[in-house]
């Protein structure tokens, strides 16, 4: 599949993919500040923001749309940065594909599969009618009734676009990302890659514990730890001033 992308700036190549009922919007300041020394790619995943849906929802199929990208725009000696579901395509790709990334950024998921917790996004995302719904503010307040955290509601409902006038739609494909929420949750193989990892964590999130540094470890060898703080899953929004510092000082070195 051939993913929809925005490139910005000039440099060594930085590819980054958002993570679940995201897309590369959400990574356009941040994206901005990394252009100043890279080519920056910033990805949309299959069944998200403008890339095409398809039934196939799974990391290997991810991981080879990230290939053919690759191919198609040349590009050469790439790093690459993954959020979340982001960073479980990412670390699919390197172990399918060893030898094209310098350094690989997985922000804040690990290599376990993770229980299903998602339900009350699922469940106020089916509650809007788009049929009847015909306007943000009517979506934001049905969202509401199951999502509490008004961050999380902007992010959701940044995926809702007037298909025409008077017609709200959705950019992410829900019924095929819930229908493989369990391959999307599920555990990366057990495969050792040698590419030079960093494994960043919020310090407010359960996502990566310290308990799963060794299991982490003994796939990715030759990976570090940090700790973003004063931020949880969304690190990269919720402290980005830290994200960047930690991310450049690791690509740098």
């Amino acid at each position: 599949m051939k993913l929809h992308f925005k490139k910005i700036g000039a440099g060594q190549p930085l590819l980054i993919i958002h993570g679940l009922f995201g897309s590369s919007d959400n990574w356009g300041t941040l994206g901005k500040k990394f252009a100043e020394n890279h080519s920056v790619y910033l990805i949309d995943q299959r069944n998200h923001g403008h890339s095409n849906h398809d039934e196939i929802m799974n990391y290997e199929a991810m991981a080879e749309d990230l290939m053919d990208l690759i191919n198609d725009q040349n590009i050469k000696d790439p790093i690459l940065l993954g959020h979340s579901m982001g960073g479980k395509t990412a670390m699919a790709f390197t172990q399918k594909f060893p030898s094209v990334l310098t350094k690989l950024i997985v922000a804040d998921i690990g290599v376990k599969g993770y229980p299903m917790h998602h339900e009350h996004i699922i469940e106020g995302l089916n509650s809007i009618d788009l049929n009847l719904v015909k306007s943000r503010g009517e979506a934001t307040k049905i969202l509401a009734n199951h999502v509490k955290e008004f961050g999380i509601q902007q992010f959701l409902l940044k995926n809702l676009y007037w298909k025409e006038k008077g017609v709200l739609a959705w950019r992410m494909n829900i019924p095929v990302i819930v229908k493989n929420m369990s391959s999307i949750l599920g555990e990366i193989p057990n495969v050792a890659s040698q590419t030079t990892t960093l494994f960043l964590r919020g310090e407010k999130s359960n996502y990566i514990l310290e308990a799963d540094f060794d299991n982490i470890s003994d796939v990715f060898p030759n990976s570090t730890f940090e700790t973003i703080y004063n931020a949880g899953h969304w690190l990269h929004a919720e402290n980005p001033n830290d994200f960047f510092s930690i991310v450049s000082e690791f690509i740098e070195n």
